[in-house]
């Protein structure tokens, strides 16, 4: 599975410009070129979620992408999605290890060396390193730089997610400093065409 886990990260985040057209919008990413799609929402009750996920979790075995659910591990197991992503806040990576199957993704929000060496200890399946740059989509992140980045690459062994504030002016630095996996919200929801968004970011994987 940690073949699989890279390229373009699409997160669906109905709080910041998805709101409706979660579906729209997953099916334009991955059609735009995204391997890996994260359902992100923060305020509806996970009942409400469930239809929603399902259909995204769906989507990506068609395209032969990776479904990550945020934040909610029985949510996660419950669609059948590849795996979940948890936040310093959230439950500990070694819990979740616990309650999931083996090959089941488990990804985490680090910001720091540490946080993502303990992160790898407790068996994460990949770290996420940011806020990398302003974002508007996410106002209590800790900020980090490229050379984050670089000092994180450089200690795990597990691939690498650069996240906050990332599009098509910064992907390049981005991917220069080691990042696998570069995950976008507002890059691909905001644009005018989200498709071709998606293609104009997957296609900096290739050059």
């Amino acid at each position: 599975m940690g073949g699989r886990l890279q390229g373009l990260y699409v997160i669906v985040d109905p709080a910041a410009g998805a709101a409706g057209r979660e579906l729209e919008l997953a099916a334009a990413a991955l059609d735009g070129g995204a391997r890996l799609l994260q359902l992100r929402d923060k305020t509806r009750e996970k009942g409400l979620q469930l239809p929603v996920a399902r259909e995204m979790a769906r989507l990506c075995r068609e395209r032969e992408a990776l479904f990550i659910v945020n934040d909610h591990v029985d949510l996660a197991l419950a669609c059948g999605a590849h795996g979940v992503h948890v936040g310093q806040k959230d439950l500990p990576v070694a819990e979740v290890r616990r309650l999931v199957p083996p090959e089941f993704i488990v990804g985490c929000s680090t910001n720091n060396v540490e946080e993502a060496l303990a992160a790898q200890a407790a068996g994460a399946s990949y770290v996420s390193v940011g806020r990398l740059f302003p974002t508007g989509s996410k106002q209590d992140t800790r900020p980090a730089t490229l050379d984050t980045l670089r000092a994180v690459k450089a200690a795990v062994q597990v691939p690498v997610c650069a996240i906050g504030g990332i599009d098509q002016s910064n992907i390049d630095d981005v991917l220069a400093a080691g990042a696998d996996m570069v995950a976008v919200i507002a890059a691909v929801a905001s644009a005018p065409d989200p498709r071709s968004a998606a293609r104009l970011l997957a296609s900096r994987f290739r050059s």
